[in-house]
């Protein structure tokens, strides 16, 4: 097909807009692009030197069906045998996504909604090389996990960008493995920034991108134009399944975070220790403060020696900044917050009694003021397979709850337990039984012994407390 020259209207737009960025008229010539090479648009270069460091995560665990109970019966047995119906099947649980490799050494960061519960764990680079990988570090709190592998020949790592650098507008390529169809490299701008209440995690500030983001892609990379990542791709929005042009990703701030945990033989994420209780602040309060939008978080309690107390924060005051960067709710100032390096101090932009104040707050871990002292309940009540422990700080900031409530916190339930099937939930505070006050975890051990015709159990949860009646 021969060439056609464009036309005077079209060589007038394409003029037109290759002289955008041209400066003042006149300054430079414009011309219609004579070859291919100078309308072409290429992110190869950024491909070739990121894609190296994404891989494929494939987690499993085997899981036991239960045991059909006529095969205890040795008539049974005796017609169909132990290989016959009702044995026991092993039915291997599996989940897919995506890592980076982010450390020479073999660190591999990924969602921890990937490898959640699973036993194996393996690594797959996008030339078909698998190894075997152990899990350094879960966080929940962030959805974020750390992986180790051995270092194998030819490992690229990928650079951590400063994610605060990040404006909307950029662009940026998301790279994975969707639906498990091998590793795919996406293009899209950052749509938005701090976007909160997203449902996961709850140090929250996510990227948002109209990069296509889909299953599969969970823990692989978001990557600037210098081939950096920027973010962990972690949740899409959709009604579909698919794509919508709506995706989010964990800022490369946070992962440093829990990188650098893993790297000092953490087995959980260090975060410095606030101390308060925060609330989301209303229109109307907002209004009656004088501010002209609800952007802010309301202090709702403030632990007695903590941090904050210690800073001046009082209850009632208002939080609109961390070192001079506006928060609009609780969860952007968690994030902000839990990226700030311990050791130091920040400040804190404070609403109080209509004048704006600066707040000092040092930036420590969360103290471990007593024993944990772990117990695992049974017998019959509706706490069996409760794990509890006695409340600390330390504690409480691994489970995000309020450390200055009083009772003996629910650290883990047992699957299939009568506590699971009555509701008990992770991060439960028992604050009485039967009208008598639990202060350590022995107290709801010895209350475990004695058989009772009913239960009274008064919890607290989110800040509010419950009493509800259980039979015996």
């Amino acid at each position: 097909m021969r060439f056609r020259p464009p036309s005077a209207a079209c060589a007038l737009a394409l003029a037109f807009v290759l002289g955008l960025a041209a400066g003042p008229a006149g300054a430079q010539l414009k011309q219609v692009p004579e070859s291919r090479q100078e309308i072409s648009l290429s992110f190869s270069r950024v491909v070739k030197k990121s894609a190296g460091a994404v891989v494929n995560v494939y987690g499993a665990r085997v899981e036991k069906q239960p045991r059909n109970p006529f095969m205890d019966d040795p008539f049974f047995r005796r017609f169909f045998g132990d290989g016959g119906f009702g044995v026991p099947q092993e039915r291997v649980q599996r989940s897919l996504g995506s890592g980076v490799v982010v450390d020479a050494s073999g660190l591999v960061v990924t969602n921890n909604h990937v490898i959640e519960g699973m036993s194996e764990v393996k690594v797959a680079f996008a030339d078909k090389r698998e190894v075997e990988a152990t899990i350094l570090l879960r966080d929940p709190r962030t959805d974020l996990a750390v992986l180790k592998i051995k270092p194998v020949n030819d490992l690229t790592a990928i650079e951590l960008a400063d994610s605060d650098k990040v404006e909307i507008g950029d662009i940026v390529l998301a790279i994975g493995n969707p639906f498990g169809v091998g590793q795919t490299v996406t293009q899209g701008i950052v749509s938005a920034l701090a976007r909160t209440q997203i449902g996961v995690g709850d140090a929250q500030s996510f990227i948002q991108t109209d990069a296509a983001i889909n299953p599969g892609n969970s823990g692989g990379a978001l990557v600037d134009m210098q081939g950096r990542v920027v973010g962990i791709n972690t949740a899409i929005f959709s009604r579909s399944g698919g794509s919508v042009g709506i995706g989010f990703a964990i800022p490369s701030s946070m992962v440093r975070v829990v990188l650098e945990s893993a790297k000092a033989g953490a087995k959980t994420v260090r975060r410095p220790w606030f101390g308060a209780r925060l609330q989301a602040l209303t229109a109307d309060v907002a209004d009656g403060l004088g501010l002209d939008r609800p952007a802010g978080s309301v202090v709702a309690s403030v632990v007695e020696k903590g941090p904050a107390a210690e800073g001046g924060l009082q209850r009632s005051d208002v939080i609109l900044a961390v070192d001079g960067i506006g928060v609009d709710d609780p969860e952007s100032f968690g994030y902000r917050f839990a990226t700030r390096p311990l050791g130091g101090v920040t400040t804190l932009g404070v609403l109080r009694g209509g004048k704006r104040i600066v707040i000092p707050v040092r930036l420590i871990p969360a103290p471990e003021l007593r024993p944990r002292e772990p117990v695992t309940l049974s017998g019959r009540s509706p706490l069996a397979g409760l794990t509890v422990m006695n409340l600390s700080p330390a504690l409480a900031e691994e489970l995000s709850i309020d450390a200055g409530t009083d009772g003996v916190v629910v650290a883990e339930i047992e699957e299939g337990s009568t506590a699971a099937r009555v509701g008990f939930q992770k991060g439960d505070i028992i604050q009485a039984l039967n009208g008598e006050r639990m202060v350590r975890s022995r107290d709801v051990e010895a209350a475990m012994k004695e058989r009772k015709r009913s239960w009274e159990v008064t919890i607290s949860r989110g800040g509010q407390s419950v009493t509800s009646v259980f039979p015996g």
